[in-house]
């Protein structure tokens, strides 16, 4: 005698009425690594490539060089926008005094004084659109879109226009970067690249 087998339950939770709350993402069990919350949806990310991995590095090694040193600089980590918008830039760098308990999973938004996102094609669309609209709405001053551009990462800055709470783009920079704020910064975007490229 032959036994169907049974169907598979669905492992992934089922948001409740109203949505998933900021708080859920420390209490909800076996969620991906870097699950974000986003208009009270819960957004997971695809695996990283190779670029978006030497890219965050990059940003999380040089500002941690060059940032006042009331600031830290941490990467792919959580900050409170609201109850429902809980996202997790790339690279942040934040108040130094927030940063008090080696178990704290998230930071107040208006504690970050940059957010940078690395895009990738998934992530393309809320990287311009979503989430630096969140952001400003945050007031977080500054905010960096790293993409890929034939190989090679271009930077989009911009800057936060307090009165109307909206970013205002403050310059396109391939190769060198070069900014005066939100602190000082010269950096090689070409350095962001395999250690060994081909033909080398």
């Amino acid at each position: 005698m032959s036994v169907a087998p049974k169907a598979s339950t669905p492992a992934w939770p089922t948001p409740p009425e109203g949505g998933w709350t900021a708080d859920d993402l420390d209490r909800l069990p076996n969620l991906p690594p870097h699950t974000e919350l986003i208009d009270g949806s819960l957004v997971f990310v695809s695996p990283q490539t190779l670029f978006h991995s030497r890219a965050v590095s990059f940003f999380e090694w040089q500002l941690q060089s060059l940032a006042p040193e009331d600031f830290e600089v941490v990467r792919e980590f959580t900050i409170d926008i609201d109850e429902q918008n809980r996202p997790e830039p790339d690279v942040i760098v934040v108040r130094e005094d927030v940063v008090e308990d080696p178990d704290q999973t998230r930071y107040p938004a208006e504690a970050v004084l940059l957010a940078i996102e690395v895009a990738s094609p998934e992530s393309l669309s809320r990287d311009r659109e979503t989430k630096p609209l969140k952001y400003a709405r945050a007031g977080i001053p500054h905010y960096w879109r790293v993409e890929k551009e034939k190989g090679r990462a271009v930077v989009h800055v911009f800057e936060l226009e307090p009165t109307t709470r909206t970013y205002v783009g403050v310059g396109i920079f391939r190769e060198r970067m070069t900014v005066r704020a939100p602190f000082p910064v010269d950096l090689d975007l070409t350095a962001i690249k395999p250690r060994r490229e081909k033909g080398q």
